[in-house]
Protein backbone atom coordinates (compact mmCIF):
# COMPACT_ATOMS: atom_id res chain seq x y z
CA UNK A 1 0.00 0.00 0.00
CA UNK A 2 1.28 3.55 -0.69
CA UNK A 3 -0.04 6.84 0.96
CA UNK A 4 0.03 9.71 -1.36
CA UNK A 5 -0.92 12.87 1.26
CA UNK A 6 -2.57 15.91 -0.99
CA UNK A 7 -3.21 13.53 -2.91
CA UNK A 8 -5.83 15.45 -4.85
CA UNK A 9 -3.25 18.41 -5.34
CA UNK A 10 -1.64 19.60 -8.04
CA UNK A 11 1.74 17.29 -7.41
CA UNK A 12 0.14 15.06 -5.74
CA UNK A 13 -2.61 14.27 -8.19
CA UNK A 14 -0.18 13.87 -11.06
CA UNK A 15 2.02 11.41 -9.14
CA UNK A 16 -1.43 9.28 -8.16
CA UNK A 17 -1.58 8.90 -12.06
CA UNK A 18 2.15 7.69 -12.22
CA UNK A 19 1.92 5.54 -9.45
CA UNK A 20 -1.17 4.08 -11.41
CA UNK A 21 0.39 3.85 -14.56
CA UNK A 22 3.33 2.15 -13.16
CA UNK A 23 1.33 -0.75 -11.17
CA UNK A 24 1.78 0.36 -7.87
CA UNK A 25 -1.19 -1.32 -6.73
CA UNK A 26 -3.71 0.17 -3.59
CA UNK A 27 -3.13 3.75 -3.38
CA UNK A 28 -4.80 6.05 -0.88
CA UNK A 29 -5.58 9.51 -1.02
CA UNK A 30 -5.34 11.41 2.00
CA UNK A 31 -6.38 15.20 1.33
CA UNK A 32 -9.47 17.60 1.79
CA UNK A 33 -11.36 18.72 -0.94
CA UNK A 34 -13.89 21.54 -0.09
CA UNK A 35 -16.62 22.89 -2.38
CA UNK A 36 -14.73 23.61 -5.72
CA UNK A 37 -13.68 21.49 -8.48
CA UNK A 38 -10.44 20.10 -7.05
CA UNK A 39 -12.28 16.23 -6.77
CA UNK A 40 -11.77 16.37 -10.90
CA UNK A 41 -8.07 16.22 -9.91
CA UNK A 42 -9.07 12.52 -9.83
CA UNK A 43 -11.85 11.76 -11.73
CA UNK A 44 -9.75 9.86 -14.15
CA UNK A 45 -8.25 7.84 -10.96
CA UNK A 46 -8.99 4.67 -9.17
CA UNK A 47 -7.79 5.27 -5.47
CA UNK A 48 -8.46 2.38 -2.86
CA UNK A 49 -9.38 4.94 -0.24
CA UNK A 50 -9.81 9.12 0.56
CA UNK A 51 -8.99 9.73 3.58
CA UNK A 52 -9.07 13.09 5.90
CA UNK A 53 -5.74 14.52 6.75
CA UNK A 54 -7.44 14.48 10.19
CA UNK A 55 -7.96 10.64 10.19
CA UNK A 56 -4.46 10.15 8.85
CA UNK A 57 -2.88 9.18 12.62
CA UNK A 58 -5.98 6.67 13.02
CA UNK A 59 -5.29 5.26 9.43
CA UNK A 60 -2.02 4.52 9.68
CA UNK A 61 -2.16 3.19 12.66
CA UNK A 62 -4.72 0.37 11.65
CA UNK A 63 -2.36 0.01 8.36
CA UNK A 64 0.52 -0.06 9.86
CA UNK A 65 1.69 -3.48 8.30
CA UNK A 66 0.15 -2.83 4.68
CA UNK A 67 1.97 0.30 4.05
CA UNK A 68 5.28 0.57 2.53
CA UNK A 69 6.02 3.84 1.33
CA UNK A 70 4.48 7.60 2.53
CA UNK A 71 4.66 10.03 0.00
CA UNK A 72 4.53 13.36 1.31
CA UNK A 73 2.92 16.11 -0.51
CA UNK A 74 0.19 17.82 1.83
CA UNK A 75 1.14 20.86 2.97
CA UNK A 76 -0.06 24.58 3.72
CA UNK A 77 2.35 25.44 0.08
CA UNK A 78 0.65 29.02 -0.15
CA UNK A 79 3.70 31.76 -0.26
CA UNK A 80 1.89 34.78 1.40
CA UNK A 81 0.05 33.01 4.12
CA UNK A 82 0.96 34.49 7.36
CA UNK A 83 -1.19 32.05 10.09
CA UNK A 84 2.32 30.98 11.19
CA UNK A 85 0.86 28.75 14.13
CA UNK A 86 -1.17 27.15 11.49
CA UNK A 87 1.73 26.84 9.00
CA UNK A 88 3.78 24.86 11.94
CA UNK A 89 0.62 22.53 12.56
CA UNK A 90 0.20 21.94 8.87
CA UNK A 91 3.59 21.63 7.73
CA UNK A 92 5.96 21.12 10.84
CA UNK A 93 4.27 19.02 13.11
CA UNK A 94 2.89 16.61 10.52
CA UNK A 95 5.53 15.68 8.73
CA UNK A 96 7.84 14.93 12.07
CA UNK A 97 4.47 12.65 12.76
CA UNK A 98 4.87 10.82 9.61
CA UNK A 99 9.01 10.77 10.16
CA UNK A 100 8.25 9.19 13.55
CA UNK A 101 5.53 6.66 12.28
CA UNK A 102 7.54 5.62 9.20
CA UNK A 103 10.82 5.09 11.25
CA UNK A 104 8.79 3.11 14.20
CA UNK A 105 6.93 0.93 11.36
CA UNK A 106 9.68 0.64 8.39
CA UNK A 107 7.82 2.18 6.32
CA UNK A 108 9.63 4.60 3.48
CA UNK A 109 9.03 8.14 3.53
CA UNK A 110 9.56 10.85 0.73
CA UNK A 111 8.43 14.45 1.09
CA UNK A 112 7.74 17.75 -0.14
CA UNK A 113 10.01 20.22 0.59
CA UNK A 114 11.28 23.63 -1.41
CA UNK A 115 13.03 25.82 -3.43
CA UNK A 116 11.62 28.59 -0.65
CA UNK A 117 13.93 26.88 1.52
CA UNK A 118 16.79 29.02 -0.75
CA UNK A 119 15.45 32.76 0.72
CA UNK A 120 17.06 35.07 -1.87
CA UNK A 121 19.68 32.58 -3.17
CA UNK A 122 22.54 34.23 -2.10
CA UNK A 123 23.79 31.29 -0.23
CA UNK A 124 23.47 29.29 -3.63
CA UNK A 125 21.07 26.36 -4.27
CA UNK A 126 23.22 23.67 -3.43
CA UNK A 127 21.25 20.93 -2.02
CA UNK A 128 23.70 20.43 0.08
CA UNK A 129 22.20 18.52 3.41
CA UNK A 130 25.35 19.15 6.09
CA UNK A 131 24.51 21.04 9.13
CA UNK A 132 26.37 24.14 7.92
CA UNK A 133 25.41 24.68 4.55
CA UNK A 134 21.66 24.54 5.49
CA UNK A 135 22.27 27.22 8.56
CA UNK A 136 23.15 29.75 5.85
CA UNK A 137 19.89 29.37 3.95
CA UNK A 138 16.89 32.29 5.34
CA UNK A 139 13.97 31.63 3.50
CA UNK A 140 11.49 34.45 2.70
CA UNK A 141 8.41 33.69 4.14
CA UNK A 142 6.72 31.15 6.82
CA UNK A 143 6.16 28.85 4.09
CA UNK A 144 9.52 28.45 3.01
CA UNK A 145 10.86 28.74 7.07
CA UNK A 146 8.63 25.27 7.03
CA UNK A 147 9.97 23.44 4.88
CA UNK A 148 13.50 24.61 6.26
CA UNK A 149 12.82 23.91 9.79
CA UNK A 150 11.66 20.16 8.91
CA UNK A 151 15.07 19.49 6.13
CA UNK A 152 17.38 20.46 9.10
CA UNK A 153 15.47 18.51 12.00
CA UNK A 154 15.39 15.37 9.74
CA UNK A 155 18.94 16.11 8.31
CA UNK A 156 20.49 16.12 11.47
CA UNK A 157 18.86 13.20 12.55
CA UNK A 158 20.46 10.85 10.18
CA UNK A 159 23.57 12.75 10.34
CA UNK A 160 23.64 11.83 14.02
CA UNK A 161 22.89 8.18 13.20
CA UNK A 162 19.69 8.03 14.98
CA UNK A 163 16.89 5.51 13.46
CA UNK A 164 15.29 6.82 10.52
CA UNK A 165 12.97 5.16 8.14
CA UNK A 166 14.17 2.71 5.78
CA UNK A 167 14.18 5.17 3.04
CA UNK A 168 13.74 8.87 3.29
CA UNK A 169 14.23 12.11 0.65
CA UNK A 170 13.12 15.47 0.94
CA UNK A 171 12.93 16.87 -2.48
CA UNK A 172 13.29 21.01 -2.78
CA UNK A 173 10.74 21.76 -5.40
CA UNK A 174 11.49 24.71 -8.11
CA UNK A 175 9.15 26.95 -10.16
CA UNK A 176 7.05 23.39 -11.28
CA UNK A 177 4.06 23.64 -13.80
CA UNK A 178 1.71 21.13 -15.76
CA UNK A 179 -2.10 20.40 -15.26
CA UNK A 180 -3.88 19.90 -12.33
CA UNK A 181 -3.10 22.87 -10.82
CA UNK A 182 -6.29 25.03 -11.48
CA UNK A 183 -7.63 24.55 -7.84
CA UNK A 184 -4.27 26.83 -6.02
CA UNK A 185 -5.58 29.88 -7.17
CA UNK A 186 -2.96 32.71 -7.26
CA UNK A 187 -0.84 30.27 -6.57
CA UNK A 188 -0.91 28.56 -10.30
CA UNK A 189 2.16 29.00 -12.21
CA UNK A 190 1.77 32.02 -14.48
CA UNK A 191 1.58 29.69 -17.29
CA UNK A 192 -1.60 29.19 -15.94
CA UNK A 193 -2.53 32.42 -15.39
CA UNK A 194 -2.16 34.33 -18.52
CA UNK A 195 -2.49 31.55 -20.72
CA UNK A 196 -6.33 32.13 -21.02
CA UNK A 197 -5.82 35.88 -22.01
CA UNK A 198 -3.04 35.17 -24.54
CA UNK A 199 -5.41 32.86 -26.44
CA UNK A 200 -7.72 35.61 -26.52
CA UNK A 201 -5.55 37.83 -27.77
CA UNK A 202 -4.63 39.63 -24.59
CA UNK A 203 -0.67 40.84 -24.22
CA UNK A 204 1.39 38.54 -21.70
CA UNK A 205 1.74 41.21 -18.65
CA UNK A 206 5.13 40.93 -16.72
CA UNK A 207 6.86 42.57 -14.26
CA UNK A 208 9.37 45.25 -14.45
CA UNK A 209 12.79 44.95 -12.87
CA UNK A 210 14.07 46.90 -10.24
CA UNK A 211 17.84 45.35 -10.42
CA UNK A 212 19.94 46.58 -12.79
CA UNK A 213 21.50 43.26 -13.61
CA UNK A 214 17.92 42.04 -15.15
CA UNK A 215 16.27 43.80 -17.93
CA UNK A 216 12.36 43.89 -17.40
CA UNK A 217 11.08 40.48 -17.89
CA UNK A 218 14.45 39.27 -17.37
CA UNK A 219 14.44 38.12 -14.14
CA UNK A 220 15.28 34.03 -13.95
CA UNK A 221 13.75 30.98 -12.49
CA UNK A 222 13.87 27.46 -12.63
CA UNK A 223 10.86 25.86 -14.77
CA UNK A 224 10.29 22.54 -14.03
CA UNK A 225 7.35 20.39 -15.84
CA UNK A 226 5.29 18.43 -13.46
CA UNK A 227 6.07 15.38 -15.15
CA UNK A 228 9.61 15.67 -14.42
CA UNK A 229 8.82 15.79 -10.67
CA UNK A 230 6.62 12.89 -10.83
CA UNK A 231 9.73 10.65 -12.31
CA UNK A 232 12.10 11.31 -9.89
CA UNK A 233 9.49 10.31 -6.93
CA UNK A 234 8.95 7.29 -9.27
CA UNK A 235 12.64 6.45 -9.69
CA UNK A 236 13.28 7.26 -6.15
CA UNK A 237 10.44 4.37 -4.87
CA UNK A 238 12.03 2.59 -7.42
CA UNK A 239 15.74 2.72 -5.79
CA UNK A 240 14.83 1.95 -2.27
CA UNK A 241 18.19 2.79 -0.99
CA UNK A 242 18.89 6.34 -1.99
CA UNK A 243 17.80 8.45 0.77
CA UNK A 244 18.72 12.34 1.35
CA UNK A 245 17.78 16.24 0.42
CA UNK A 246 17.97 16.74 -3.67
CA UNK A 247 16.85 19.33 -5.87
CA UNK A 248 14.04 18.66 -8.18
CA UNK A 249 14.02 21.69 -10.57
CA UNK A 250 15.31 21.34 -14.50
CA UNK A 251 18.84 22.91 -13.57
CA UNK A 252 18.33 25.68 -16.39
CA UNK A 253 17.07 29.36 -15.36
CA UNK A 254 15.18 30.79 -17.90
CA UNK A 255 14.00 34.18 -18.07
CA UNK A 256 9.55 35.09 -17.90
CA UNK A 257 10.55 36.40 -21.42
CA UNK A 258 10.87 33.24 -22.71
CA UNK A 259 8.11 31.77 -20.54
CA UNK A 260 5.74 34.53 -22.02
CA UNK A 261 7.64 33.66 -26.16
CA UNK A 262 7.04 30.12 -25.56
CA UNK A 263 2.98 30.48 -24.71
CA UNK A 264 3.11 32.60 -28.04
CA UNK A 265 4.68 29.99 -29.80
CA UNK A 266 2.25 27.55 -28.33
CA UNK A 267 -1.17 29.62 -29.35
CA UNK A 268 0.71 30.56 -32.93
CA UNK A 269 0.82 34.28 -32.34
CA UNK A 270 3.30 36.85 -32.36
CA UNK A 271 4.84 38.06 -29.18
CA UNK A 272 3.16 41.03 -27.24
CA UNK A 273 4.67 41.66 -23.96
CA UNK A 274 3.64 45.06 -21.47
CA UNK A 275 5.81 45.43 -18.60
CA UNK A 276 3.93 46.33 -15.15
CA UNK A 277 5.43 47.64 -11.73
CA UNK A 278 6.33 45.43 -9.39
CA UNK A 279 3.72 45.85 -6.14
CA UNK A 280 5.80 47.64 -3.40
CA UNK A 281 5.27 44.93 -1.01
CA UNK A 282 7.01 41.98 -3.29
CA UNK A 283 10.38 44.22 -4.22
CA UNK A 284 11.84 43.58 -0.60
CA UNK A 285 11.14 39.43 -0.91
CA UNK A 286 11.67 39.27 -4.99
CA UNK A 287 13.85 36.36 -6.04
CA UNK A 288 15.59 37.89 -9.16
CA UNK A 289 17.16 34.07 -10.32
CA UNK A 290 16.65 30.11 -9.07
CA UNK A 291 18.96 27.68 -10.42
CA UNK A 292 18.47 24.08 -9.21
CA UNK A 293 22.24 22.35 -9.16
CA UNK A 294 21.03 19.01 -10.02
CA UNK A 295 24.57 17.21 -9.80
CA UNK A 296 23.45 15.21 -6.31
CA UNK A 297 20.44 13.40 -7.96
CA UNK A 298 22.53 13.01 -11.28
CA UNK A 299 25.28 11.39 -9.09
CA UNK A 300 22.81 9.76 -7.09
CA UNK A 301 22.13 7.93 -10.16
CA UNK A 302 19.02 9.58 -11.57
CA UNK A 303 20.15 9.86 -15.89
CA UNK A 304 16.01 10.57 -16.82
CA UNK A 305 16.60 14.45 -19.14
CA UNK A 306 14.20 17.27 -17.98
CA UNK A 307 12.13 18.85 -20.39
CA UNK A 308 12.77 21.94 -22.00
CA UNK A 309 10.44 24.50 -20.93
CA UNK A 310 9.67 25.48 -24.98
CA UNK A 311 8.90 21.31 -25.19
CA UNK A 312 7.01 21.39 -22.13
CA UNK A 313 5.04 24.58 -22.28
CA UNK A 314 4.03 23.43 -25.47
CA UNK A 315 2.37 20.27 -24.20
CA UNK A 316 0.89 22.14 -21.50
CA UNK A 317 -0.96 24.69 -23.72
CA UNK A 318 -1.78 22.53 -26.01
CA UNK A 319 -2.78 19.55 -24.37
CA UNK A 320 -4.66 20.76 -21.31
CA UNK A 321 -4.84 24.42 -21.07
CA UNK A 322 -6.74 25.13 -24.62
CA UNK A 323 -8.35 21.65 -24.49
CA UNK A 324 -11.79 20.96 -23.82
CA UNK A 325 -10.70 18.50 -20.91
CA UNK A 326 -7.99 20.41 -19.18
CA UNK A 327 -7.60 17.80 -16.36
CA UNK A 328 -4.82 14.20 -16.27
Amino acid sequence: MIVVTGGAGFIGSNLVAGLEEAGAGDIVVVDRFGRDDKWRNLAKRAPADIVRPEALGAFLAAHADAIDTVFHLGAISATTERDVDLIVAENIRATLDLWGHCRDHGARLIYASSAATYGDGSAGFEDDEQSQSLSRLLPLNPYGWSKHVVDRRLTRLAAEGRPTPPQWAGLKFFNVYGPNEYHKGEMRSVIAKITPDLARGAPARLFRSHHADYADGGQMRDFVHVDDCVAVMLWLWRHPTVSGLFNVGSGEARSWNDLAHAIFAALGRVPAIDYIEMPEVLRDRYQYFTQASMSKLRQAGYDRPFRSLEDGIADYVKNYLIADDPYR
